[in-house]
């Protein structure tokens, strides 16, 4: 089976029609899923709006003006502040090089191809200008900002929730906020992410971290700055198997010369840290090469690539195709339904969403 991927490059500096229009496109589907996954029984809009105001103040008058241009719902509300969302899943390996003279930082992105936003947005939202690939319509997986300083995010394998944000609006606040790597450790001590992830960070001085975040609060700092869909403090994550997580990490621990910087893109574009098992919702979309020395980014796909940088960014869309090997044991068709998804289970007949989706117990 083959799937394609409609990638957009958008510059907007304050929240506008290009983000309106996106979200008119988008939000169908993630409503179905929010709805779907018990959103409606999360915090209320004050609680939400008041989580934002103690942890992140500086992105408390954006969300004001996203939800405006969603139309101003509770829901709208509740959903864009990511305080206590429903638990999601992802995969990722990350890894940052670092020699005298460049600093670069690496990410394969692996989920399904119907589950990506497509979306690298150029804002300046806080006032000071970043580019990133948008998660949730306004957070972000990976990014950039003008400082430097870049930032990417890895599963950390288990689906354990506490109260805290959606980890993409905690990247999204740290490259709207942060010069440094030492000023984000700070911030991730003190915003709760409510599920365990993995970060790698990278600065513009050659400063580097990879960080494990708890669910519910806290952040440890590892010894070397590689991560992939598991965590070290002795828990086991949910899919090992299935992600591979040991195998990418023991080979970013054994075989990657995190020295060598121009050399590391060319690791993540090869097995086994590149996934091919797209009709599995396991596939590499793309890897995303920062360089924090540079203020630039480049996409990277199989037979194609894509330069931006903070100070010289164009506008512009690809189509990315991609193929399955024939050997896939567990396809999980394209075209998820989020709308049905969520019809079905306000009627009672699927209270978990991924009973919805064939093939997935076999693969999950």
């Amino acid at each position: 089976m083959t799937y394609s991927l409609t990638f957009d490059a958008i510059r907007e500096s304050r929240p506008g029609p290009k983000w309106a229009a996106r979200w008119d496109r988008s939000w169908p589907a993630y409503e179905a899923w929010f709805i779907a996954r018990g959103g409606d029984n999360g915090p209320d809009r004050a609680t939400c709006e008041a989580a934002l105001r103690h942890y992140m103040p500086e992105l408390l008058p954006v969300h004001a003006e996203l939800t405006a241009l969603a139309g101003g719902s509770d829901r709208a509300a509740r959903f864009l502040s990511t305080w206590c969302p429903p638990s999601y899943l992802g995969g990722c390996s990350l890894a940052v090089a670092v020699s005298d003279e460049d600093i670069r930082l690496v990410r394969n992105y692996d989920l399904s191809p119907d589950l990506n936003e497509g979306l690298l947005l150029h804002s300046a939202w806080c006032g000071r200008p970043v580019m990133g690939m948008v998660e949730f319509l306004w957070g972000l997986s990976d990014g950039m900002n003008a400082a430097g300083l870049s930032i990417a995010l890895a599963y950390g394998g288990r689906q354990v929730t506490a109260r805290g944000f959606g980890i993409t609006t905690i990247l999204r606040y740290v490259l709207e906020t942060c010069d440094t790597v030492e000023e984000t450790l700070r911030v991730l001590q003190h915003v709760p992410s409510h599920m365990p992830y993995n970060l790698v960070l990278a600065d513009a001085s050659g400063a580097a971290a990879s960080v494990e975040i708890f669910a519910g609060g806290g952040a440890k700092v590892q010894p070397r700055v590689i991560a992939t869909n598991h965590q070290n403090d002795g828990s086991t994550p949910d899919r090992a198997a299935f992600t591979r997580t040991y195998e990418r990490a023991a080979h970013l621990d054994a075989n990657v010369d995190l020295t060598a910087p121009s050399t590391l893109i060319d690791n993540f574009r090869a097995e086994p840290l590149k996934q091919s098992r797209y009709d599995q919702g396991f596939g590499t979309l793309f890897t995303a090469e920062y360089e924090p020395k540079r203020q630039q980014l480049t996409l990277h796909w199989e037979n194609d690539s894509w330069t931006q940088a903070i100070d010289h960014f164009e506008e512009g869309q690809k189509v990315i195709r991609y193929g399955t090997p024939v050997d896939s044991a567990a396809p999980v068709p394209g075209g998820i339904d989020w709308a049905e998804i969520g019809r079905e289970y306000a009627a009672g007949r699927y209270p978990d969403w991924r009973s919805f989706v064939p093939g997935w117990k076999d693969v999950a």
